[in-house]
């Protein structure tokens, strides 16, 4: 594909001749080819170039200043368009090229293509049947220790809470000697309530 650039090499505007050479530059630094086509000097450039604008895109007086920018036989934009693709960093998208590869644009449609990435995988993928598929058949692969885990970390604990009832001899505490611990919490939580109220 090669992108087509009208220019005028004999303009008399000092802007349209800024705006060719800021287009021709940039597309110089990004190594796009492209193929400067003269309608200044090639009556049928100019003519093609006017016929292939759409009309939507054409000025009140019907014929577009250079630079006027085509992907092959596509309109791609004037310079108007062209500068806001560059600040959008969407140029190859304006020219309808695939950015290359590293390319801050490719990263761009990589993310809005497959979502954001964290810590090397993506989030919020898309929602591809496949993608589905890996999912359920990951869920289906969960270990059923995985699934035991809670049950044996809560079993360990009433073990724990078991030894630390009993007492120094390993004799089961009394009812007795644990009356006054529920009596203190009686007093605390009292004592938190009094708080409360008063403020």
């Amino acid at each position: 594909m090669v992108i087509k650039v009208f220019l005028a090499s004999s303009s008399g505007s000092t802007a349209i001749k800024k705006k060719q050479q800021d287009v021709l530059g940039f597309l110089e630094a990004l190594k796009v080819d492209y193929a400067p086509l003269d309608i200044a000097c090639n009556e049928d450039n100019r003519m093609w170039m006017r016929e292939n604008v759409p009309v939507e895109k054409k000025p009140t007086n019907g014929i577009p200043l250079p630079p006027q920018i085509f992907n092959e036989e596509s309109y791609c934009g004037d310079y108007e368009t062209f500068f806001d693709a560059k600040e959008d960093n969407a140029v190859y998208a304006f020219l309808g090229l695939p950015p290359p590869p590293g390319s801050k644009e490719a990263k761009e449609a990589y993310l809005l293509e497959n979502g954001p990435v964290e810590n090397g995988t993506i989030v919020n993928g898309t929602d591809d049947a496949e993608d589905e598929e890996n999912l359920e058949a990951e869920e289906e692969n969960i270990d059923d220790d995985t699934l035991k885990a809670p049950v044996k970390e809560e079993e360990a604990q009433e073990e724990v809470e078991d030894e630390e009832a009993k007492g120094e001899d390993d004799q089961p505490v009394s009812e007795e000697e644990e009356a006054p611990e529920e009596e203190e919490e009686e007093e605390v939580t009292e004592e938190a309530e009094q708080e409360e109220e008063d403020e």
